[in-house]
């Protein structure tokens, strides 16, 4: 890849799900997370030298604890909003679980090796936690939102004393930002806090995902009184409720806001704005205040052409950083072994009629723009019943693949199931698949509408109707890969995924 050459960067920057992201510089590299809710590795870990660019280098968090509350997926549930920081030689990401309370993990590099989670404060509808150690004082603090699902409270933000070492907080806490007291002003949540200018700063988006706008919250001391001003909003562009991010500045001075816009099945995209500090004012976003499409470039040297990984041909039965489990996976869901392809237990589960139900299915985000995705597979299960497939998952889903029949045929399958719907059922009739082999498609288009094909030998021919992908709650519709069989005895077989390919429609 050459490195780029063009003055101007396009929004948005990271074209997928990487729902509430922050970040941080260290030196001259610059580091971004985002939640990963229910999925397991949590905490995806983005590395970038021009905060255009971004490349998937790991994840600080190999299970979800506690463990078993995430032995059964919980889409919606785990890691909310977490917030990353570097201080004394470590990196340190807090999160709030809104039914556990909240955590944190540190590390001495980024790629690891990660703390186990340590639980900071425990508790009901905690969410959206953000440090801060104060150099000059040698203070720490701690802010969070409220969960309204889980607490009965929201629209406010709570403040803490925190220990240096991040192990406890030395006080009950203070509500610092009361948002029922600021007229127009709901669904407070996701601070992240700064000292700047002397100042204590909180930069919090307010009035929801879809429609909201960003604050920014200033005061001089932690505990308040906190002046507030929206500083960035949708005005008349098309970046609807451009809101909850993370400031960084560059080694250079400029000044830059990473932020979320959410966008159906595509899920919560990342634009990048300039932001500018004027001297002892408020700060300005995008375009006086109004999220920007096209910019020039930050003032970083000129990096490669990059993205997170989407492709991978499963080497050695292993799959790449891109992929997660829909809850915490067990020994055996995946073999590793000495060629190529990815090669899935057929996993009995009384769950075998609805995919949003089973922790065994293999994901990855949902591009962004228009794209054509593509995987092989064989079908080895010789059990009735036996199946597996590639999958867009959400609130509804639908899948095509290859299932076993009662008489020992292999045929090619496509389901689906609406939101409400406890079971699936077929999209298209049943085809025979002679080999046990099947190439699977399926091409997205505008409005994240997916059409299904399928080749058998002869060419791809399509499946069924078009289906417009929904998402989960708070997630974007995923791309899914699986194997199961019915409830039984003994082992189901396997199926065996090669050359998984996601390019451009």
């Amino acid at each position: 890849m050459t490195p780029e050459t063009t003055d101007t960067y396009t929004n948005p920057v990271l074209n997928a799900d990487w729902s509430d992201p922050d970040v941080v510089r260290v030196g001259d590299d610059f580091y971004l997370t985002a939640s990963s809710f229910g999925r397991v590795p949590g905490l995806p870990l983005l590395h970038s030298r021009d905060l255009v660019n971004w490349t998937l280098v790991g994840h600080a968090l190999s299970r979800l604890e506690p463990a078993d509350a995430f032995a059964a997926p919980r889409h919606d549930c785990g890691v909310w909003a977490p917030s990353l920081r570097h201080h004394a030689g470590r990196f340190w990401i807090f999160w709030g679980d809104p039914d556990h309370g909240i955590f944190q993990v540190n590390a001495p590099e980024i790629r690891g090796p990660w703390t186990a989670p340590h639980l900071v404060k425990a508790g009901k509808g905690l969410i959206d936690a953000c440090p801060l150690w104060d150099e000059e004082t040698g203070e720490a603090y701690l802010v969070h939102a409220w969960a309204r699902s889980r607490s009965g409270v929201k629209n406010r933000l709570t403040g803490h004393r925190m220990r240096p070492d991040a192990t406890g907080l030395l006080d009950e806490g203070k509500v610092i930002v009361d948002a029922d007291r600021i007229p127009g002003w709901f669904t407070l949540e996701g601070p992240k806090l700064y000292k700047h200018d002397g100042r204590f700063w909180i930069l919090a988006p307010a009035g929801g995902v879809e429609t909201g706008w960003q604050g920014a919250f200033r005061s001089r001391d932690f505990f308040g009184p906190y002046e507030e001003r929206v500083v960035l909003e949708q005005r008349d562009t098309e970046v609807n409720g451009p809101h909850q991010g993370g400031w960084v500045r560059t080694a250079g001075g400029e000044d830059w806001f990473l932020h979320f816009q959410q966008r159906g099945a595509y899920g919560r995209v990342v634009h990048l704005q300039p932001m500018t500090w004027p001297e002892g004012g408020w700060p300005v976003l995008g375009d006086d205040g109004a999220p920007v499409t096209e910019h020039a470039r930050p003032g970083l040297p000129p990096q490669p052409q990059a993205a997170p990984a989407t492709d991978d041909d499963f080497p050695g039965g292993r799959f790449g950083r891109q992929w997660s489990w829909t809850a915490n996976p067990r020994d055996g869901w995946a073999t590793r072994h000495s060629g190529d392809g990815l090669r899935l237990a057929c996993v009995r589960s009384a769950d075998a009629h609805d995919l949003r139900r089973l922790p065994n299915v293999l994901t990855q985000r949902l591009p962004g723009v228009p794209s054509v995705v593509e995987v092989d597979l064989r079908l080895d299960g010789e059990e009735p019943g036996a199946r597996a497939g590639l999958a867009v998952l959400g609130d509804a889903y639908r899948w095509i693949g290859l299932q076993r029949d009662a008489e020992g045929t292999v045929r090619l399958v496509h389901r689906f199931a609406e939101t409400v719907a406890e079971a699936e059922r077929d999209a298209d009739r049943p085809r025979p698949a002679p080999e046990g082999r099947v190439r699977l498609r399926i091409e997205t288009v505008p409005g994240a509408r997916c059409r299904f094909s399928y080749d058998l030998g002869e060419g791809f021919r399509p499946t069924g109707r078009e289906f417009a992908a929904t998402p989960w709650r708070w997630v974007g519709a995923l791309l899914g890969l699986f194997a199961l069989a019915p409830v039984g005895e003994g082992h189901a077989g396997t199926a065996t995924f090669t050359r998984f390919r996601i390019g451009p429609r």
